[in-house]
């Protein structure tokens, strides 16, 4: 059975602490693969993939967190998005002409934050936003935690690309519920504090060798442990031609015109997956009047 690509959900009754695990590898290289990304980016946005997919675990509702990093570093732009139902895609950008081959996580994220926007299917969006000013990611969703939420949080992220072919991450969550009003991020807790001491003594190499029951009896086999049905991770674009074309009613259709008179069709490209949906002129004709567009064989 693969060990990788999902999510492993569990609590702790007599502590009121939830956690999670998250290993990912299929998932991952749709993302790190998508383009020529220097080692380190891919190990970045490997770390907000986990991070990501760890953050939708705790919406009780349907929707979606994406977590974006905004710098005037080396890394101008990184994002990751994952739904409830852990479908997870994201890009960067960054500065081709500087040598990163050994910056460090804040070499490569100067005078940045960390923006984390919350976008229920039904409802509100929310965001929060904190500086980057930790040494690492997981340093600086903690803090995120302590800043917006008031809540005792503590993450764990591994990666490791010795075979360049096969990218993996770990992630563990460890989180006050938030029902417990005595133990924040503001107040002292011994039982948390504990199963945190117990989680710091996974090695790296157990945690992406070992399956996810053994990692949680060797860490917790003195605990009392929930642990619920694993929940598959995967990419997933939710770009399609028909958003493609959604964007396009809005330009003026003499200028669609123009493009394709120049280029023989209008040509939009997903940052994420990159597909391309090609678009003539029948189709751009056919789109302002408000029909839809053929299927483009191309995509």
């Amino acid at each position: 059975m693969n060990q990788f690509d999902q999510l492993h959900r569990y609590l702790f009754n007599d502590a009121s602490v939830r956690g999670e695990l998250v290993r990912l590898q299929d998932t991952l290289k749709p993302i790190v693969h998508s383009t020529d990304y220097p080692t380190v980016i891919q190990q970045l946005l490997a770390e907000m993939a986990a991070a990501a997919s760890l953050l939708t675990a705790t919406l009780k509702f349907e929707g979606e967190v994406s977590l974006q990093i905004q710098s005037q570093g080396t890394v101008r732009y990184a994002v990751i998005s994952a739904t409830h139902e852990q479908h997870l895609r994201g890009v960067a950008r960054w500065d081709e002409n500087a040598d990163i081959s050994a910056a460090s996580f804040a070499g490569l994220v100067a005078d940045a934050v960390l923006v984390i926007t919350i976008t229920p299917t039904e409802g509100e969006r929310y965001q929060g936003v904190v500086a980057l000013e930790k040494g690492s990611l997981a340093g600086c969703l903690e803090d995120y935690f302590v800043r917006s939420e008031q809540l005792a949080t503590r993450v764990f992220i591994h990666t490791d690309f010795s075979d360049a072919d096969k990218p993996k991450v770990a992630g563990m969550f460890l989180q006050i519920l938030p029902q417990s009003s005595e133990a924040t991020a503001v107040t002292s807790d011994s039982e948390f504090e504990h199963l945190c001491t117990l989680t710091e003594t996974m090695t790296a190499e157990e945690l992406f060798s070992l399956p996810a029951q053994d990692v949680l009896y060797r860490l917790y086999h003195e605990q009392t442990v929930e642990i619920y049905e694993p929940k598959p991770v995967i990419f997933n674009c939710s770009c399609s031609r028909e958003r493609s074309a959604e964007a396009l009613r809005n330009i003026d259709k003499s200028e669609l015109l123009d493009i394709v008179k120049q280029e023989g069709a209008v040509t939009m490209n997903c940052q994420y997956c990159h597909t391309e949906y090609r678009f003539d002129e029948i189709d751009i004709e056919t789109l302002h009047s408000g029909y839809s567009t053929a299927p483009d064989a191309t995509q």
